[in-house]
């Protein structure tokens, strides 16, 4: 459990994820026609709102990213299911591995066909929310904020009343991945006005840092 521990529940992992994970939003919401990457109820209600005028063509631009989005999960369950144990890489590095080839391949998606890449930067997203859960054995999410919100605000509330600095502690960890998230779709939305389509190269980037970071962690951990 140690190990699972070191791979998948660092901070500095998680604020890079988060960092990824805004940057994703900000790429489809901004560049590829405001819908969104990560925040699948923002997609649902716009869904609903377009099948409920006829526009069912607008519609299925927000229905195919929620499909996707869970594509994306079942994917990451089927890696960590027939991932073993003795392979050299954890599970999750290697859905970290899949984001990046997805969204490489996104980079060469034109603007005629945002549907595509909308519905490929989702899948990644799936995969990314289902597998990194947690961080320092905490709930929480680097592709979207209303949790880490809500887990953050109640951390601080119960530190003060109780006095306890592990609320603290906690609390803030929350509100570090929310301010990473917020990094960056600040940095997604300068990249846009540089690189356009290729932007998202930036996600891959901070993604195979974290692959890096994970495998630096692993290494640590069989050497202690």
């Amino acid at each position: 459990m140690k190990q699972e521990n070191q791979i998948s529940e660092s901070k500095r992992l998680a604020f890079l994820l988060a960092m990824s994970g805004g940057l994703m939003d900000a790429y489809t919401y901004i560049y590829r026609g405001q819908v969104f990457a990560n925040a699948q109820t923002g997609n649902i209600l716009l869904f609903g709102v377009n099948l409920s005028v006829g526009n069912f063509k607008k519609a299925l631009q927000y229905f195919l990213p929620v499909f996707f989005f869970a594509v994306g999960i079942i994917l990451a369950e089927v890696i960590r299911h027939f991932c073993l144990e003795k392979n050299t890489f954890h599970w999750r590095q290697f859905t970290v591995l899949a984001e990046c080839v997805i969204l490489f391949f996104v980079g060469f998606v034109s603007k005629k066909h945002n549907l595509i890449a909308n519905s490929f930067v989702s899948f990644a997203c799936g995969i990314q929310v289902e597998s990194f859960r947690k961080v320092r054995g905490n709930a929480f999410a680097t592709t979207m904020c209303i949790g880490n919100l809500r887990s953050g605000t109640q951390a601080l509330c119960d530190f003060f009343f109780q006095k306890d600095f592990t609320y603290l502690k906690k609390g803030m960890t929350y509100y570090g991945v929310i301010f990473a998230f917020t990094i960056g779709a600040i940095l997604g939305n300068i990249l846009i006005t540089i690189f356009a389509t290729k932007a998202i190269w930036c996600s891959c980037i901070l993604l195979l840092m974290g692959f890096l970071l994970m495998f630096i962690q692993e290494e640590k951990e069989q050497l202690a």
